[in-house]
């Protein structure tokens, strides 16, 4: 067998600020804007969002993985929060193959392994990092005989960022490949960040600037009215944040949404619902049209809202494949340029 580092090329890291293989750091987040929120100290050095990708032509593919954390949720599988989980193909085609993570709940070793099967033609495989952990390392196996290539780049090269609640951060997908985020960038073939957090996205304007650094970015989505402490605080925040965005980034297509849970407090929802709704009509006003507001309301349906949830507010898998197939066509369309 012949191993790779996920870092040895021609193997390539998505959706990571920063990859630091000497030091074991794999972080979602810069050292500066954790200095400037020091609450996402911890929350800023997991790797949700991150993926490792590459083709190879071998027929098995071993997966090795290190944790340096070991945080167990009584909300989410193990194989979703402390987990990587891997697609064969590209696209909307990509297929589930197999996942790496811990065994049980109590488990001491952070060292966890898997082998999964494979056809022998080269096919691009993606590693969907996991989403409550920080990894230290992580180890590619492939048959003597076989080889890895570097895949192509992502139909849509320039991220789509998320910024939101626990929800945006995956919680609570059985597995990180099955979060919405990761669902509806793997349908569009388009790379992206993360920067959902759980209690912690509450529209500060330092946060703010730190994504309009991104230098390109292809669409951004912002939700983060769960985590608002009230409405007056959603208020005061909203469209400031809208604005530094649009600032830095004139001619990219912003998405705002509400909260998918809505009929548990509906009439708060329906307040920040408006607070939400307001933005969005303020900026059609002052002649922005490359501005769009979905209503979370419409994410779970009609039917069986209440199975697509585990507490009644965080999505389980039904619910994040309810929210990817109502964002997709409208995603679809607004990346429908690039090729």
């Amino acid at each position: 067998m012949k191993i790779y580092k996920i870092t040895d090329p021609p193997i390539k890291i998505y959706g990571l600020n920063v990859i630091d293989p000497d030091n074991g750091n794999f972080w979602r987040l810069t050292p500066d804007i954790m200095e400037k929120m020091p609450q996402y100290n911890i929350v800023g050095k997991r790797c949700i969002g991150g993926r490792v990708r590459f083709v190879t032509d071998s027929a098995t593919i071993t997966i090795r993985m290190e944790l340096k954390t070991l945080n167990v949720d009584r909300a989410i599988p193990l194989p979703g929060s402390a987990g990587a989980d891997v697609y064969f193909g590209t696209g909307i085609q990509s297929r589930f193959a197999g996942y790496v993570a811990p065994t049980n709940y109590n488990e001491t070793d952070k060292t966890v392994e898997t082998k999964l099967v494979k056809s022998s033609k080269p096919e691009t495989v993606t590693i969907n990092l996991p989403r409550n952990e920080q990894i230290a390392s992580m180890e590619i196996g492939i048959d003597d005989g076989a080889n890895i290539y570097q895949a192509a780049e992502y139909r849509v090269n320039s991220p789509i960022i998320y910024y939101g609640s626990s929800i945006t951060e995956g919680g609570c997908a059985p597995r990180p490949g099955t979060a919405y985020t990761s669902i509806l960038s793997r349908w569009l073939d388009a790379d992206y960040f993360n920067y959902g957090f759980s209690g912690g996205a509450k529209g500060e304007l330092v946060f703010a600037e730190y994504i309009a650094k991104h230098k390109n970015i292809s669409v951004f989505v912002y939700d983060y009215d769960h985590n608002a402490p009230t409405p007056e605080h959603l208020a005061n925040t909203h469209e400031p944040f809208f604005k530094v965005i649009r600032e830095a980034h004139p001619d990219i297509p912003i998405v705002m949404m509400s909260r998918p849970d809505f009929d548990r407090d509906p009439k708060d929802s329906i307040e920040r619902r408006n607070i939400i709704y307001q933005t969005y009509i303020n900026a059609k006003k002052s002649g922005d049209n490359n501005v769009y507001f979905v209503d979370g309301m419409q994410f779970f349906g009609p039917v069986g809202r209440s199975e697509c949830t585990i507490d009644g507010c965080h999505p389980n898998a039904l619910g994040f494949m309810r929210m990817a197939e109502t964002l997709y066509p409208l995603m679809s369309h607004l990346l429908r340029d690039y090729r």
